[in-house]
């Protein structure tokens, strides 16, 4: 999944990071609140984490300004504010949570799912395509055998975003460029072949033919029974 992160300490912006690409989030940092303006318009975030002090725009005036314009990706707020009135007034803007620094990267992590369950209907749903299935909660993948019993695969947080991104629409060709933006940020360096690598260990992991190439267009999980 990828986030938008709003956040002018360098402290605090680095370890939340670096904490969610553990966890296999493409995260894109932005430093002050009037580069912030356009980006979720620009690209399809799964969440927002916003702080509020933030220089030349204000996150109160920005969040209030995005949903003004009809943004509907969840927002957490990520603030020292931690009176009455603050989490209160970051609620009516249009937050969808608030966290308080400082605070635990685990708290963050299970907003951040909460968040995220509450956008998707109020769970985040298994993926599966027969063989194949995902769970987006746990982390967890098991892949079907011939003979019918399934076994748990353990998958690198980024192999796992890109069989996530594949499985989400089985059947449907997924180009490098939609991969590329659903498991980079912009500050990482992509080789040029980076997704062959990745769709490379990948296989090796829950089969060859788990993902099929389609030459000059991308790749794709197949439907199956």
């Amino acid at each position: 999944m990828r986030v938008l992160l709003v956040e002018d300490d360098d402290l605090v912006g680095g370890a939340v990071r670096r904490s969610l690409e553990r966890e296999g989030y493409a995260v894109d940092w932005v430093r002050d609140g009037a580069a912030a303006r356009s980006i979720p318009f620009d690209e399809q975030y799964g969440v927002i984490i916003l702080d509020l002090g933030l220089p030349r725009v204000d996150g109160e005036a920005l969040l209030a300004e995005w949903r003004g314009k009809g943004l509907k990706a969840p927002v957490i707020i990520m603030t020292a504010r931690d009176a009455l009135d603050d989490r209160v007034r970051g609620l009516d803007l249009g937050a969808d949570d608030y966290v308080v620094k400082p605070f635990a990267f685990e708290e963050l992590d299970a907003r951040i799912r909460a968040v995220t369950r509450r956008s998707q209907g109020g769970e985040l749903k298994t993926l599966s395509n027969g063989v194949l299935t995902l769970n987006p909660a746990t982390h967890e993948v098991e892949v079907r055998g011939a003979d019918g019993t399934s076994s748990e695969v353990s998958l690198t947080a980024r192999e796992f975003s890109l069989l996530q991104a594949l499985l989400e629409r089985p059947g449907a060709v997924l180009s490098r460029a939609a991969l590329e933006q659903r498991i980079y940020s912009w500050h990482d360096e992509v080789d040029s072949n980076a997704v062959e690598f990745l769709i490379h260990s990948l296989r090796k992991k829950i089969g060859s033919d788990q993902v099929k190439n389609v030459r000059g267009a991308g790749w794709k999980v197949p439907r199956q029974s």
